[in-house]
């Protein structure tokens, strides 16, 4: 029972992140999520997982060490959060609605989140982190 219930729930974060890739929202952390969900009962989850998890963290290390895609990603965050935010407050912006005004100031949230991580992350010393995937494997 319990391996079905992971399976459902892990597919329908699975579809939704895929969707969020073209839509507005976090699709990459949904993604990343349903695979972690996926991993605990899947062995077969545990691969994407990993390269998923190693892709992440090259991504999150590129903006901590260049100042121009950390401005960029802290420009990109604010647009983002701020057409959320005219659209809430009764600004017509065409193919924005209430729903998707609250996906974009989440995702501008997330994005800054993730550049705070990237920029400590850029300042501590380095350690060997092992993947998710590598964890689960360890941990049964």
């Amino acid at each position: 029972m319990k391996r079905a219930v992971v399976a459902v729930l892990g597919v329908a974060l699975l579809l939704i992140g895929v969707a969020l890739l073209v839509l507005p929202g976090p699709g990459f952390l949904l993604i990343a999520a349903a695979l972690a969900l996926l991993a605990t009962q899947f062995e077969w989850a545990k691969r994407p997982l990993g390269y998923a998890w190693d892709k992440a963290q090259v991504g999150i290390d590129e903006v901590g060490r260049s100042k121009f895609r950390t401005a960029l990603s802290i420009l990109s965050a604010l647009v983002l959060m701020a057409i959320g935010v005219l659209d809430l407050v009764g600004v017509d912006i065409p193919w924005v609605n209430a729903l998707s005004a609250v996906m974009l100031i989440v995702s501008g949230l997330i994005l800054i989140g993730t550049i705070v991580y990237a920029l400590r992350r850029a300042q501590t010393p380095r350690s060997v982190e092992p993947s998710p995937a590598q964890g689960l494997t360890e941990a049964r």
